[in-house]
C-alpha cells in the first residue's frame, strides 16, 4: 500500500475535482474572454432579481449589458457561499456613465 492510497480521493482537490491550477487556468481563460469582447465589470449583486433591476435600468438609459454568474440561477437559485454573485458588465467605451449612473441610483 502506497502513501497515496491512505489520503482522500479529493485530497489538493476543489469540491468539483478539479485541481488548483485548472481552476487558475480557467479563470485566466474568462478574464481573456472579457477583455478580447471589451467588457468590463461595473458591478456585482447576489441574486437574479437584483440583477435584473439593474439590466433594466442600464438598458433605459441606453447601456447594453451582460449578466455572468456561477450557476443557472433558474436551475439552481442558491445565494449560499458565493453561488449567487452574478457580475454585471458593460462595454469599456460605457464604463464610466454606468458606474456613475449606479453611484446614483
Amino acid at each position: 500500500m502506497t502513501y497515496s492510497m491512505l489520503l482522500p480521493r479529493s485530497f489538493g482537490r476543489n469540491d468539483k475535482g478539479i485541481k488548483k491550477e485548472k481552476m487558475d487556468k480557467i479563470k485566466e481563460k474568462e478574464k481573456k474572454s472579457e477583455e478580447d469582447l471589451g467588457l468590463k465589470e461595473v458591478h456585482t449583486v447576489w441574486g437574479p432579481v437584483e440583477a435584473d433591476v439593474i439590466k433594466s435600468f442600464l438598458e433605459s438609459n441606453g447601456i447594453s449589458c451582460l449578466l455572468r454568474g456561477k450557476v443557472v440561477q433558474s436551475v439552481h437559485p442558491f445565494s449560499a457561499d458565493g453561488l449567487g454573485e452574478i457580475k454585471i458588465f458593460v462595454s469599456k467605451k460605457d464604463f464610466a456613465l454606468a458606474k456613475k449612473l449606479l453611484k446614483n441610483k
